[in-house]
Formats: structure tokens, sequence, C-alpha cells
């Protein structure tokens, strides 16, 4: 535990200074879904705020999609037990998203969307400037490869994205860290991970990408880190347009 402890704090706190994320006087949102890389992050960002020589205040907040469990429960429990600041609600997005009126479009961009716009909505209730999300290298690479093979631009995630000319910011402290460091971490710290109920989950155009960019990593152990690599190293004169 301490060797990845090490490493993956090297990692966040390169992300952290690297691109900016945390400032004095902060208030921010944690996003936690109940999965490892919400739940990390968050622990994270409260590992830092004890070391870190400014203060910043957090609030995490937990949409239930609508699809039914213990997700929410154990969230709750999780947070009072750690005494942190926290707001849950319920919601019927996942449903809606995947209800007839909605036959034929992706319902994960529809509940992402609604997720996305409450989340944005409950930052401005609370008066908070940021929003902690927990997305990690992965999902940046698998991302680039989405928007490149199904939307026909190259775009991804970033770890600092400024909304509403600056008046919201969004943030991504694990975006330099891999999954598959994420998952022995947040088992070994023992956090309240809980499985993804949606009945869309390992499905679709995302899952594609994620099996395709998985025979590229088995045949090349390097291919990871090179990806993300290229993603900051853009050779425009070596592209067409």
């Amino acid at each position: 535990m301490g060797y990845l402890k090490k490493e993956v704090n090297c990692l966040v706190g390169k992300a952290i200074h690297s691109y900016n994320l945390l400032a004095d006087k902060d208030r921010i949102i944690v996003a936690l879904s109940g999965g490892a890389d919400s739940l990390l992050a968050l622990w994270f960002l409260r590992h830092w705020l004890q070391k870190a020589p400014i203060d910043y205040e957090l609030t995490a907040v937990h949409l239930d999609m609508g699809f039914g469990g213990e997700t929410a429960k154990i969230i709750r429990e999780y947070l009072k037990l750690q005494g942190l600041s926290y707001h849950i609600e319920d919601t019927g997005y996942g449903p809606y998203a995947h209800g007839p009126e909605n036959r034929g479009k992706s319902p994960c961009f529809i509940c992402s969307m609604l997720r996305r716009k409450r989340l944005f909505e409950l930052a401005h209730r609370f008066n908070c400037n940021k929003i902690a999300f927990g997305h990690n290298m992965d999902d940046v690479i698998e991302t680039f490869f989405l928007n490149m093979c199904y939307i026909g631009e190259m775009s991804t995630m970033v770890p600092r994205q400024e909304m509403f000319k600056g008046l919201l910011t969004l943030i991504r402290p694990l975006a330099l860290v891999e999954k598959a460091k994420i998952l022995r971490m947040a088992k070994e710290l023992r956090l309240p991970v809980t499985p993804n109920p949606c009945p869309s989950a390992d499905r679709g155009k995302r899952q594609e990408i994620k099996d395709l960019l998985n025979s590229i990593y088995k045949a090349n152990r390097h291919a990871r880190n090179n990806i993300m690599r290229g993603l900051s190293h853009i050779r425009p004169e070596y592209l067409p347009g």
C-alpha cells in the first residue's frame, strides 16, 4: 500500500500543480457516483487539504439516478462517519433516459447531460466555484477515441476546464492516474465502492472503445502512457487542415 499510495499521490500532486486545480478559498463540490474513482478523488482532496498551504471547502454530492439499490444509503453512512458536508438527491434521470420517449437515443448521453446540468445548479445554490470529478487517465483516452471515431474531432476531457466565463471550473485530480491503480488503492483503503446499477453499464460505444484499447495495451504495455503523452505533444504541421 505504501508504494502505491506514494505513486498515486505523486500523480495527483502533478495534476494539481501542473493544471492549478486548487486555490485558497475554493468551495468545491465533489461529484460522487459510488464508484472507486469519485470516492478516491474525495479521499485525495481531503488528504491534500490537510497538507496544502491553502484552505478550501468540500461538499460531497451524490445524485441517485433512480435505478434502486443501496448506493445512496451506503454513501450517506460513509459521509456521516467521515464528518463530511454532503447533499444526496433522488432523481429519475436513469429510467427517463432509458424510457420509450428516448428510444434510439444514447441513454448515457442523456443521463450525463441531466446529471451535469443538476450539478451546475447545485454549485450555484451552494455558492461553489469548482466541481471535482473522478475521471481518470483511461477515461481521458477513451473519450479522445470516442470523439475521433464518432464525432470526428480531436478533443477529450481535460484536468481543468473553465465554464460560464470562469464562474465555474471543473477539475479532475485523477486525470493522470490509470484506472487499475485507482481500483487497487480504493480496495486497500476499504472505500465503500458500490456496483453501477445502470443497465447500460459495460455496453455501448464506450465499451467498444475500451475493448479496442485493451487489445492495444495487451500488445504494447507502453501504449497507454504513450497515448496520454501524445495528447500533450501535438505536431500540427503533420496534421491535415
